[in-house]
């Protein structure tokens, strides 16, 4: 197995990641929209707070796509230069997973939703 036949499938693998994660930030955006005008034609406040989860989880996925493509694309042969910009996409990209997983937190304790993190023994009640 070549090196440079390696590469050509980890670009193929790398192009249908980062086409998936723009997927699936496409949907996203497309039913926070339509949540959207059905909030304001509903004239619901609890309705935009609903949107903004919404659209956060979509973003918080698409963005794991996208960093799981730029760490793949890094896989073969990298240079210390491919290395310290996916260092940098890495951090920033990790960055905003970690707020948007904030704000999502945030938005279902309004809305009053159970935290989905929780391990089950933490939402198992225990018996004496």
């Amino acid at each position: 197995m070549s090196e440079e036949w390696l590469r050509d499938v980890v670009h193929t693998v790398v192009v249908f990641v980062e086409a998936a994660g723009a997927l699936i930030i496409a949907v996203g955006v497309a039913a926070a929209f339509v949540g959207f005008v059905l909030a304001v034609a509903r004239r619901r406040v609890r309705g935009f707070v609903r949107v903004r989860l919404l659209l956060g989880r979509f973003l918080a996925l698409g963005l794991e796509f996208q960093l799981a493509s730029d760490i793949l694309r890094t896989a073969v042969a990298p240079s210390f230069e491919e290395i310290g910009k996916l260092a940098a996409i890495a951090a920033i990209r990790t960055l905003l997973n970690y707020f948007l997983a904030k704000e999502i937190k945030e938005e279902r304790a309004q809305l009053g939703e159970p935290d989905t993190d929780e391990t089950d023994a933490e939402r198992t009640p225990t018996r004496p």
